[in-house]
């Protein structure tokens, strides 16, 4: 017989639903692909149930960002988490989350200040506010994410950890297309032409990875440099940071995280990659 996959809507809904424990929980925006389902394949195999949600949350985004636009296909979703192995699909509405008289915020002092965070004001304190209300909701063992926002997973760790939330983090590798570009819901955005330029920012990484310093300003330079002949790719920022603070690289620092952001046309791509020293 064949798995039902359950729609839950409401906040009340999961709070109520019964899953085997442990239960694994993959946070999404929606609009499925690889990476996303790698998650859940993962929680598949170490978790009794496994719950994905679905919402694009505004508070991540900023006045000018994309959130009208961003890609939403909730029946392509639910069936590509059946595939997957999820049990349960939670998909709130806006006002189910935020309600008219919500009015806290979560934040992450110093981390959420940094690499996207400078480039983005707030949208980790929104980052923060919709995963700690989710983990409330769900109350899963274990949430699973992906390396590819490196940030954002080093930053809900540190939430996790600060407000005892008895939730396990489990970060999984970036799952990347054939030619090396890290899936992401916005490389939907992309035509030909820019699909074609994007591919650059892994190369480049690698690139840089595979140098043979592994001093930060090196690193930082070696990506501007093979960006900057790109006629299609608008380099925002490129930082080399130690992996374990996400502050300045020191003589202790064993892994390095070297991370940027781009616009590619008119969209806005993030990639990382950790080097050891």
């Amino acid at each position: 017989m064949e798995r039902e996959i359950q729609t839950l809507r409401s906040v009340e809904e999961m709070q109520s639903y019964a899953g085997e424990r442990p239960l694994g929980f993959v946070p999404t925006m929606g609009c499925l692909h690889e990476g996303h389902l790698s998650l859940a394949r993962r929680a598949r195999e170490e978790c009794a149930t496994v719950v994905v949600s679905i919402f694009v949350n505004p508070l991540q985004f900023g006045p000018k960002e994309d959130f009208g636009r961003y890609p939403r296909d909730p029946k392509r979703d639910m069936a590509l988490a059946k595939e997957a192995g999820a049990d349960a699909l939670f998909m709130p509405e806006v006002a189910d989350l935020y309600p008219k008289d919500f009015e806290t915020e979560v934040r992450v002092r110093g981390l959420e200040d940094v690499l996207e965070g400078a480039a983005r004001p707030g949208h980790f304190a929104g980052v923060a506010t919709v995963l700690a209300k989710l983990l409330n909701i769900v109350g899963p063992d274990r949430m699973y994410m992906g390396q590819k926002d490196a940030q954002q997973a080093f930053l809900v760790d540190r939430m996790i950890r600060d407000l005892n939330f008895p939730t396990y983090l489990v970060v999984c590798p970036t799952v990347r297309e054939p030619d090396g570009l890290a899936m992401s819901s916005r490389n939907a955005y992309l035509n030909e032409e820019e699909r074609v330029a994007a591919a650059a920012i892994p190369r480049v990484l690698f690139t840089a990875r595979d140098a043979s310093s592994t001093k930060p300003e090196i690193l930082e330079e070696t990506v501007r440099e093979a960006l900057i002949s790109e006629r299609l790719i608008a380099l925002e920022y490129v930082c080399a940071n130690d992996a374990a603070t996400l502050g300045p690289v020191t003589s202790e620092t064993r892994k390095i995280l070297l991370s940027l952001a781009a616009l590619v046309g008119k969209t806005r791509l993030i990639d990382n990659l950790v080097i050891e020293r």
